[in-house]
């Protein structure tokens, strides 16, 4: 048990419930003007591969030209990502993180560059092999793959320059050994911030796969017995990951006692992650 001087306590609760499903959604664009003329889709905007040592595997992305009237040439790139303490993507040049996945992926010859018409959409097949004899011993690897328009396209923006409209979209990519499975999350801290009316909650993802979910908060007023549901938090993590997660109040926040009860919930057949704080607010 962890003990705080907030009165901190973890508790664990381990019961079989309906897997919890996460819609997530990454699309990484550079435009100069939101009433451009021209852009392009590309579905999914996530990959997931799984493979052992040596095993090829092979996923589909759809690109598409929405434009009206503006042909597009493409060129596809590679990069690296990860998150930051707060969850934020932050973006890396291809084959320098250690969990890097860039240099095992391969397209159909021609699919490096391409142009499309307005409307048209095009298949493109991306093609993962796991080394080997791996470099490390790591579970789980990432990659980003760009679409990006090479042909910036003349517009007006909202004070009627002239501008070059360039658009840039990204895929997420994931790859796991086959025997990695087990996911774990864990609360390593929980706070109260009286100025800012916040709680502060720090986890961290313990297990070899990404672990995605949602926090959900419950405050109760000690002293009236008013409960309050606060909205679900989306998250993310990789491997390793530390998470620093502020959960905003209600406003105005009455003076009393309370106690917070902050649950993890990522998608475990059998595991949820709690956690409990009694504070006050004067």
């Amino acid at each position: 048990m962890l003990q705080f001087l907030q009165h901190f306590s973890l508790l664990r609760t381990f019961f079989m419930k309906n897997t919890f499903q996460l819609f997530c959604f990454f699309f990484f664009v550079f435009i100069f003007n939101a009433k451009a003329q021209t852009g392009i889709s590309v579905s999914p905007p996530r990959l997931y591969f799984e493979s052992g040592p040596g095993i090829s595997n092979t996923e589909k992305i759809t690109v598409t030209n929405v434009s009206a009237k503006n042909s597009l040439d493409l060129a596809v790139s590679l990069g690296d990502w990860e998150y930051d303490l707060r969850g934020e993507n932050q973006m890396h040049a291809a084959n320098t993180l250690p969990t890097s996945c860039a240099s095992w992926i391969t397209l159909k010859k021609g699919d490096n560059y391409f142009s499309l018409a307005p409307g048209e959409r095009r298949d493109i097949e991306i093609t993962i092999t796991s080394p080997t004899i791996p470099k490390e011993n790591l579970s789980a690897h990432t990659a980003l793959l760009y679409v990006s328009q090479m042909n910036p396209v003349d517009d007006v923006d909202s004070k009627g320059a002239n501008i070059k409209v360039s658009i840039r979209s990204g895929i997420k990519i994931f790859h796991k050994k086959p025997e990695a499975t087990k996911k774990k999350i864990e609360i390593t801290d929980l706070k109260f911030d009286a100025a800012k009316k916040t709680l502060t909650l720090n986890f961290e993802n313990q297990a070899e796969i990404w672990v995605d979910g949602k926090v959900a908060t419950d405050i109760l007023n000690a002293d009236n017995g008013k409960k309050t549901t606060l909205s679900p938090v989306v998250f993310y993590t990789m491997p390793g990951n530390k998470r620093e997660m502020e959960i905003a109040l209600p406003t105005p926040l009455e003076k009393g006692k309370y106690t917070a009860s902050v649950l993890i919930d990522y998608g475990d057949a059998e595991n949820l992650e709690m956690g409990e704080l009694n504070f006050s607010y004067e």
